[in-house]
């Protein structure tokens, strides 16, 4: 047995000896330390080798990304699998270790080619670390045949992680197709997925493939499979399992040659905790788990994103945009819930309210622009900045007041009502004196808005359904102002 050489990086001198001794018996090929000289041998060997990790002055995880045509094989066994190693050494037995070689010995690392690696950096935009780690993760799994499973927030680019994988995989001429399995309906979901003969039931007048079979030989991105109903995850898990399928209605079974990549928003652990999702299903699926970092965790990215977002809504828009300096600075200062569909909502408005213009910080949505104090000392405070703070506290999908005064009309009937029944307001709702210092309205209304939900949600004892009734919204947008304020039931 032949290899092309291994590297032993290991600080306890005991296990190092022995791996140096067990190595030698097999004949194989070692250079042992763990030196800052080996980083740089590493560096320059151009074949792949076998890099035997242990205890180091380095993070594992940073060689493993920085050294990634290296087969890495951790020596201890709280290092992560996350981190992409090849296998964990968890005795030092001969078997194992010759078992764990031979597995090194026929690893081949991915080489991507200069046009496949210009298409990468183009879908992923962005330098930050974060970035760089999703890139590096995407090369090493995109040509090995494991399920991905993409982890993150809404509005992340799962999506565009999935389609750079394909695009660096072995099945990149085949099809790449995506499903929602949350947007469809839990009784089509089975026919979407594999397909329907003639006469599998009302409607089915001919036979039709489904999504299982228009991804052969290519890729079948199950987006949002936190949403997927339990009675549909145990026929998918099947048809993981077995690699084969059969069409509603059908008895032919049909061979699954298709890679799998699942995404979902939702925390997969706690639904299996309550029983939500299956966790065969989950382990079957998070082969190689990826999360996409929020933008909030990567805001210096946020230059290259309206770069790259200008130029796709500049031929719908049939106009050129621009930001200022101060623009930018004040968007890299917000937290971004919405993540990268909401940067790219923000620039679609910015082409509609300022056409063929550069933005300044002055035009941006107020929750957008992050003001200085001598800013908002020199900055006129006119009618429509009143407008956004009132409606950026006051948000919801129910109509808004019109003014000023129809506002203060709801409060003082509440009054009137709670006087006709012989009770005191909780409340007043009278205004406040104005200090010489002035008094912020935002904070002062925002107070008032949390004590009303409070005071509803107690009265109701808990139930959220109810609580809205009481406060005239819907259910969903209390939730929304509860997450909001951070008030729990």
């Amino acid at each position: 047995m032949s290899f092309n050489g291994v590297l032993i990086m290991d600080c306890n001198q005991e296990r190092r000896s022995k791996l140096e001794a067990i190595l030698s018996f097999m004949q194989v090929e070692w250079r042992s330390g763990c030196r800052a000289e080996d980083k740089i041998w590493l560096q320059e060997q151009p074949h792949t080798l076998t890099v035997l990790a242990g205890d180091m002055d380095v993070p594992l995880k940073s060689l493993v990304n920085e050294f990634s045509h290296h087969a890495f094989i951790s020596l201890n066994n709280t290092d992560c699998q996350a981190n992409n190693l090849l296998g964990t050494l968890s005795a030092l037995t001969y078997d194992e270790l010759t078992a764990l070689l031979q597995q090194a010995q026929s690893w081949q690392p991915l080489i991507a080619s200069d046009d496949q690696e210009c298409r990468l950096h183009d879908l992923l935009i962005g330098q930050s670390a974060s970035m760089d780690e999703i890139k590096s993760l995407i090369r090493q799994v995109a040509n090995k045949p494991a399920n991905v499973l993409l982890l993150g927030e809404s509005g992340t680019g799962k999506e565009v992680i999935a389609r750079a994988i394909h695009l660096l995989s072995l099945q990149s001429e085949g099809p790449f197709v995506p499903i929602n399995c949350g947007a469809i309906p839990a009784e089509l979901l089975e026919s979407e997925l594999f397909g329907h003969e003639k006469g599998a039931f009302t409607g089915a007048v001919s036979a039709r493939k489904g999504r299982f079979e228009l991804a052969q030989g290519g890729t079948l991105f199950l987006d949002e499979i936190g949403d997927m109903p339990l009675p549909m995850q145990v026929k998918l898990l099947r048809v993981l399992q077995e690699r084969t399928f059969e069409r509603v209605g059908g008895t032919r079974p049909i061979t699954a040659k298709v890679r799998v990549i699942a995404a979902t928003h939702r925390d997969l652990e706690q639904m299996i905790a309550e029983q939500r999702f299956r966790e065969d299903l989950y382990y079957r699926l998070n082969v190689f788990p990826i999360e996409a970092p929020a933008l909030r965790h990567r805001q210096n990215d946020i230059p290259l994103l309206l770069n790259e977002l200008i130029s796709r809504h500049e031929t719908t828009h049939n106009a050129q945009l621009s930001f200022s300096a101060e623009a930018i600075d004040s968007l890299k200062k917000w937290h971004w819930p919405g993540n990268v569909r909401e940067l790219s909502n923000l620039v679609e408005r910015m082409f509609i309210l300022c056409p063929n213009q550069r933005v300044q910080l002055s035009d941006l949505p107020v929750k957008y622009q992050a003001l200085t104090d001598e800013q908002l000392v020199t900055r006129p405070f006119d009618e429509l900045d009143e407008q956004d703070a009132l409606a950026s506290i006051f948000h919801s999908d129910e109509p808004e007041v019109e003014n000023e005064a129809d506002f203060f009309d709801f409060q003082n009937s509440a009054e009137d009502e709670a006087f006709e029944l012989g009770e005191e307001p909780e409340h007043s709702f009278a205004p406040h004196a104005l200090s010489e210092e002035g008094v912020n309205l935002k904070e002062m209304l925002a107070n008032i808005e949390m004590d009303m939900i409070s005071q509803s949600l107690e009265a109701n004892d808990g139930v959220v359904a109810r609580a809205a009734e009481h406060l005239g919204m819907r259910r969903t947008t209390l939730v929304e102002k509860m997450k909001k304020y951070g008030i729990t039931k």
